[in-house]
């Protein structure tokens, strides 16, 4: 486990995109924590590393945006409307492919969740102040950690 802290809204961005230039196709990252803690403003920050040109905001009523371009693919899944496995929308479809999935309210449908994953949990210290922490769960996630 590693432990990060930001200051604002933009160095969350940076972190971010400090973690989405070390991802590999395929990976998944699950964020957690709490309404307003950076999970989103996080994300940004991937999408910015793999080139994503489109503007990255919170698919909590949507559940699923896809940002697609030539060189990357972006799942953002936000979990927080679902409470069972029967509304999954294929959701292996998405975290079982060769894009990078980051899904928020990842453990209100735990049981689709793969093994391997980088676990990033948000902490509010202050209204702008986060803690940030990565716990990473197999091999090729352990290397993303050690690198940040």
């Amino acid at each position: 486990m590693k432990e990060k802290y930001t200051n604002n809204a933009l160095e969350t961005t940076y972190l971010g995109h400090q973690v989405g230039l070390l991802l590999n196709k395929g990976m998944v990252l699950l964020l957690d924590g709490d309404l307003s803690a950076g999970k989103t403003t996080f994300t940004k920050g991937i999408g910015q590393a793999l080139g994503i040109k489109r503007n990255i905001n919170s698919p909590t009523f949507v559940i699923l945006k896809r940002y697609l371009e030539e060189e990357a693919k972006l799942y953002h899944i936000d979990l927080y409307r679902m409470d069972s496995e029967g509304a999954d929308f294929d959701m292996e479809d998405y975290i079982y492919s060769d894009g990078i999935s980051v899904i928020e309210w990842p453990f209100n449908v735990e049981s689709l969740l793969p093994k391997e994953y980088l676990l990033v949990k948000f902490e509010i210290i202050s209204e702008e102040e986060r803690k940030i922490s990565f716990i990473p769960k197999g091999r090729d996630y352990e290397k993303v950690v050690k690198y940040i």
